[in-house]
């Protein structure tokens, strides 16, 4: 009976996402929350980097944009159902839009940025609307020689839901030539945390 209790309102749930969502695109930027029924430590609101993707435990980078949340929740399910016994159920949900076009940010002379751990200048930034992760990261005065460069952190919460998204940025790739589709764009209020590098890493 509790089964089928949970069936039902996940089919409910399903539906009501669907047809409030089941049009729309995902695009760079968008905040993603995802809830999986048979554990929920792995709900989290992602977001979709500038490269289309996102990060998700067992399933890896995922692709997004340009995908419906029906097509994006498929997709994670598909990924992660290995690691249960049955298929899990997997709530997909636009949790915010990109804040890219953002007409009164651009207005500011400054914004916010938030350097933590591992960087030779931590502590608040001020730097201009439209500055870039790596242009604001330079002027943080770069990484100490313990930071994880390969785990940075950005911490962006939205301003009109509250909901944090956290998104790792491998930097040493970046570094080592890999580029992106689109600059990620910093935002005033973003966190960016640099954790210290494990033994051997």
């Amino acid at each position: 009976m509790k089964r089928l209790l949970l069936l039902v309102c996940g089919l409910f749930l399903t539906a009501s996402v669907a047809f409030g969502q089941g049009n729309y695109l995902v695009q760079p930027g968008d905040s993603l929350r995802i809830e999986v029924l048979e554990d929920s430590n792995l709900n989290r609101t992602v977001l979709v980097t500038p490269d289309g993707r996102f990060a998700f435990p067992f399933a890896g980078s995922l692709r997004a944009s340009g995908r419906t949340v029906e097509q994006i929740r498929r997709s994670v399910v598909a990924s992660i159902k290995g690691s249960f016994a049955s298929e899990p159920t997997v709530f997909v949900s636009v949790a915010a839009l990109s804040p890219e076009d953002d007409e009164e940010e651009d207005e500011l002379d400054t914004i916010n940025v938030y350097f933590l751990g591992e960087v030779n200048t931590p502590g608040l930034v001020l730097v201009e609307p439209g500055t870039t992760f790596l242009q604001g990261l330079s002027q943080a005065g770069g990484f100490t020689n313990f930071a994880a460069t390969k785990r940075v952190q950005l911490r962006r919460t939205d301003r009109r839901t509250g909901q944090q998204s956290v998104t790792t940025i491998n930097y040493r790739a970046l570094s080592e030539g890999a580029s992106l589709s689109r600059s990620i764009r910093l935002y005033d209020g973003d966190v960016i945390l640099i954790p210290e590098r494990r033994l051997f890493e």
